[in-house]
């Protein structure tokens, strides 16, 4: 108590002296603003749940900035995120300039209502309101671009994540989901908030079934839907490994894309990447022996990129009459690749890692095909011709690769004895390393 009465003493001396100061016509320089840090919101709308809210606004935001809504897990607060498995979403948010925004549950266990019947349909009353109450806030509060709104969430803030989407697709124009499950898995009818039989990973439906559900959740739209990426550990024993291709399958359905991968990498070793339809709209990354504790190291990373957020926000790339998308070249010797194969008989897969040194907006790769190669399928990329002289275009959501950043596209070909990796590598027309 002495201290602080002692502190009172002093602070009311220091509020004294700068009284003195103004009264006399001295001046003084202010105070440097602090650097940007979490900050709790008040007053930010219809609530009906008592969710707290948090808000990360960086230094240097962007004047028309992207919007992150992230959710934690049960037993989690919004300070426990940012600080925890969201930290780079916070570094990637210091560097782009764009907005974090964190609900909070505030009940027992704090996890978010993903079960009632309220919680299930559009502006139904429970948690997903109180949440979209915050969106609109933060959206008007910061001038958010409404194309590049986006969720992601862990475990039942991944369950809400798939949730948000299938209820507010008008809203988001990506997910990505870290051990989660389908959009109305576990639903419940006896008001818990929790349900066994999806945490166990038995409750099993057809892809159609999966799809008319996260429909319902608002009937009578027929736009589009976010693009969905999900992650999860084949170790999972809290919400069980087969609720990954559970939610695939409901996914698949909504966007009306093919169940069978357009294609299939490897982006660490013990990950097992897929994607469905042309553009690659639905994304499932499988973590062999990983159980419910993700994401772990690097899959924020990829998040970050799947999400759009590894781009500044501005202009557009601009197109020309003739639809050829502007690129914006590295410097001379600004690139690098690398470049790894897996051969068997009279078939292979090479995955190729591109590295530029300076932003890059839309892109093009060439590269030489060993004789005797030729190209029967690829991914994260177009290319043609199928053999010799190759040129890999991007698709439309990795059309961006950030200062220093990283995107790793591949192919399957055959070949007549020469299994040997691509070579001379040119980023743009500007000649790449090789690693």
């Amino acid at each position: 108590m002495k201290v602080v009465v002692t502190r009172l003493r002093i602070g009311a001396l220091v509020v004294a002296a700068l009284a003195l100061i103004a009264a006399v016509g001295f001046s003084f320089v202010p105070r440097q603003a602090q650097a940007a840090s979490l900050t709790q919101v008040t007053g930010f709308g219809t609530n009906p749940t008592n969710l707290n809210m948090y808000v990360y606004a960086p230094d240097r935001l962007a004047a028309r900035p992207a919007l992150l809504l992230m959710i934690h897990y049960c037993t989690g607060t919004a300070s426990a995120v940012h600080n925890g498995g969201g930290r780079d979403y916070v570094t990637a948010a210091d560097r782009y300039g764009f907005v974090i925004v964190y609900p909070e549950a505030t009940r027992d266990g704090r996890c978010f209502d993903v079960s009632t019947q309220n919680a299930l349909r559009r502006n139904g009353g429970s948690d997903s309101t109180g949440i979209m109450s915050m969106v609109a806030h933060a959206r008007q509060r910061y001038n958010v671009d409404p194309a590049r709104i986006v969720v992601s969430g862990i475990s039942s803030g991944a369950m809400m994540t798939n949730v948000l989407a299938a209820q507010y697709p008008d809203v988001f124009s990506a997910a990505s989901a870290f051990a989660g499950v389908p959009a109305g898995c576990f639903a419940t009818t006896d008001g818990s908030l929790w349900n066994s039989q999806c945490s166990g990973g038995t409750l099993n439906k057809t892809p159609q079934q999966w799809g008319d559900q996260a429909r319902a959740m608002f009937p009578g739209y027929t736009g589009s839907y976010p693009r969905i990426q999900l992650w999860h550990g084949t170790n999972d024993t809290t919400l069980a490994y087969p609720n990954f291709g559970e939610a695939l399958d409901q996914w698949t359905n909504v966007h009306g894309v093919s169940r069978t991968p357009v294609s299939t990498d490897q982006p660490q070793s013990n990950w097992t990447r897929t994607r469905y339809g042309a553009s690659g709209v639905i994304e499932g990354i499988s973590a062999q022996g990983t159980g419910h504790d993700v994401p772990t190291a690097g899959m924020v990373g990829h998040a970050i990129t799947f999400l759009g957020l590894d781009r500044p926000s501005g202009p557009t790339t601009t197109t020309t009459t003739t639809t050829t998308t502007t690129t914006t070249p590295p410097p001379s010797s600004g690139c690098s690749v690398k470049t790894s194969v897996n051969a068997w008989n009279t078939g292979l897969t090479t995955n190729i890692t591109i590295t530029s040194a300076a932003q890059v907006r839309g892109w093009s790769l060439a590269f030489t095909l060993p004789a005797g190669q030729t190209i029967t399928s690829g991914w994260s990329a177009t290319y043609s011709p199928a053999s010799g002289q190759v040129t890999a275009r991007n698709v439309s959501y990795n059309g961006d690769i950030a200062p220093g950043a990283s995107i790793t596209i591949g192919f399957q070909a055959t070949h007549t004895g020469n299994a040997g990796a691509p070579s001379s590598f040119s980023l743009n027309g500007n000649t790449c390393t090789t690693a």
